[in-house]
């Protein structure tokens, strides 16, 4: 706004006293100050409001007004009630230094003037920040973005003061402004959202984190989300889109600045659609390469295809690299959705190491689906060796590693309809390998299948055990097995708070050693073989026997 607004607003109570050929200034906000040097907290712009108690005698209104002048504000208001008229020397002194001055009426009260000022800058950069946003979308949707997301969230905090980052459902932050976020409240907030999405909850959705308010809006990509025309389901797009989140409380706030917002999060979802696009070189090359593995191609022409992926995949890497094999399905409770391509976008965004921000890590993954199941190629640089030694992976995923960071924000999109298995397998270094490896990556989602819990992810040491047998014992047998050798021990447990299952656990975990087990339990031998006694009681078993040790640990593991 200009400073002649402010003479055009009767209930402000304000009379110019001097800078009439000053009044096109740009006031960018307003302070209070009686402070005789506030310099350290003025950036320019400002219409500043003083008392004048500062002013003890006539000699200090130029040391006062010069420190505003050189700060750059926009104007001085000083009010009646201190003094009654205005004196001349501040009067004089404001003329010298071109500096615009106001008499501010002893009824109006300075908070007036601060709500004003600040209303009307508030509308104008809204604004402004509208008309920008309108000219990136306009620019964005017929030529190459200009920034990406963070653009975008630079003008928020610029313009409008608000603080916002762009997450992935995993919780991984794609984009900010300032400060990145905790990866545990980058979690909290991801998973508050696909909570709220798959409840059927109105957005933007809020929630309160260490004292500190965030409201978050869905950032939905052309078809997809509720409505869309590539989507009619919302579990076809809650695991793959991102979201923003903006520390504010959105509840109060007016109908133009939702809109404003809701533009900021088409803007940053043409910005998604660009980055889905360019995946898909990366896409094809996987599918090539795992259609050769699955139909047996020789060895010599899935070597080649790698040959072609690894400099996309790895640009400059120079020597062929290690390869991995992840399988992922995502399973929702009828069958009707199709799980394939949402495995599909959430290995892509599981498999780029959750402390890496940005939307580009995962240019270095390949994932293809085929029905329900994802299958993504990962390379894995190869170690330099001593002479004579092999070269190994540089560094191999493992299973529990991949789920730890995003088990909560998932769990919640899953909500109790929706399951996500994943297997990973050893690292490979030729293409002789890639079969074996795709085989054991499927294994293993067997094994994790076979686990309880949504988020459930197994890898190829997992393989070698007993384990490896669970996955392929039919459902019913293995209810009926384990009902019988533990229903017993529960029923008992409910009635009597016995703790005979964990005793049970413990012991075995202690490969049955007296000592160690009762020192784990905190109870003393002869209490620990009662409770071992009641539980061979109760099922007719005898501990002391590896079959039934074995028998009662297969029973645990299943259950």
């Amino acid at each position: 706004m200009r400073l002649r607004a402010l003479l055009e607003t009767e209930a402000l109570g304000l009379r110019l006293l001097g800078g009439e050929d000053e009044l096109d200034r740009t006031v960018r906000g307003v302070m209070t100050t009686d402070l005789r040097d506030p310099s350290r907290y003025l950036t320019g712009g400002e219409l500043v409001l003083t008392g004048l108690a500062w002013r003890r005698n006539s000699a200090d209104s130029e040391p006062f007004v010069r420190i505003l002048a050189s700060a750059g504000v926009a104007g001085l208001a000083a009010g009646e009630a201190e003094l009654g008229d205005i004196p001349d020397d501040l009067v004089s002194a404001c003329r010298r230094n071109r500096l615009p001055l106001f008499a501010v009426n002893e009824d109006v009260a300075f908070a007036t003037i601060t709500e004003y000022v600040v209303r009307q800058v508030s509308g104008e950069r809204a604004g402004d920040l509208a008309a920008v946003v309108d000219r990136h979308r306009r620019l964005m949707t017929s030529g190459p973005a200009g920034g990406g997301p963070d653009v975008v969230l630079d003008l928020l905090t610029t313009d409008l003061d608000l603080r916002a980052w762009v997450l992935s459902p995993t919780g991984r932050q794609i984009a900010g402004a300032g400060e990145p976020l905790a990866p545990g409240v980058c979690a909290t907030l991801a998973g508050e959202h696909l909570a709220a999405v798959r409840t059927g909850r109105r957005g933007p959705h809020r929630i309160s984190i260490q004292g500190i308010t965030y409201s978050l809006f869905p950032i939905r990509g052309a078809g997809r989300g509720p409505g869309g025309p590539g989507a009619r389901d919302v579990r076809e797009s809650v695991l793959s889109d991102w979201l923003l989140a903006v520390e504010a409380d959105a509840g109060d706030w007016p109908a133009e600045r939702l809109d404003l917002l809701q533009g900021v999060t088409q803007l940053i979802a043409v910005e998604r659609d660009r980055r889905d696009a360019a995946r898909t070189v990366r896409r094809r090359l996987a599918q090539e390469v795992l259609e050769l593995v699955q139909t047996g191609a020789p060895p010599a022409e899935i070597a080649a295809r790698l040959r072609v992926a690894a400099p996309v995949l790895l640009p400059g890497l120079g020597t062929a690299p290690h390869w991995q094999v992840v399988v992922a399905r995502v399973d929702w409770d009828g069958g009707d959705i199709p799980g394939g391509p949402v495995a599909q976008s959430l290995l892509e965004e599981i498999l780029v190491d959750p402390s890496v921000s940005g939307p580009e890590p995962s240019d270095r993954i390949a994932v293809a689906h085929a029905g329900d199941e994802a299958i993504a190629l990962v390379p894995l640089p190869a170690l330099a060796a001593e002479p004579g030694e092999e070269k190994g992976p540089d560094r191999a995923l493992h299973a529990d590693e991949l789920l730890s960071a995003v088990r909560e924000p998932l769990q919640a999109g899953l909500a109790d309809d929706g399951r996500l298995t994943l297997g990973v397998s050893a690292a490979v270094h030729s293409a002789e390998g890639l079969r074996g490896a795709l085989e054991e990556a499927r294994h293993a989602r067997r094994v994790a299948a076979a686990r309880p819990g949504r988020v459930c992810a197994a890898g190829h040491h997992e393989l070698a055990s007993h384990v490896l047998l669970l996955p392929f014992v039919p459902d019913d047998v293995r209810r009926a097995f384990t009902a019988r050798l533990l229903d017993p021990l529960r029923d008992y447990d409910r009635r009597h708070r016995a703790e005979l299952i964990p005793t049970l656990e413990a012991f075995l975990d202690c490969d049955g050693s007296w000592t160690r087990c009762a020192t784990r339990l905190h109870l003393h031998v002869n209490t620990l073989r009662y409770r071992v006694g009641r539980i061979e009681q109760l099922t007719g078993r005898d501990l002391s026997r590896l079959e039934d040790k074995l028998d009662f640990f297969l029973a645990l593991r299943m259950s």
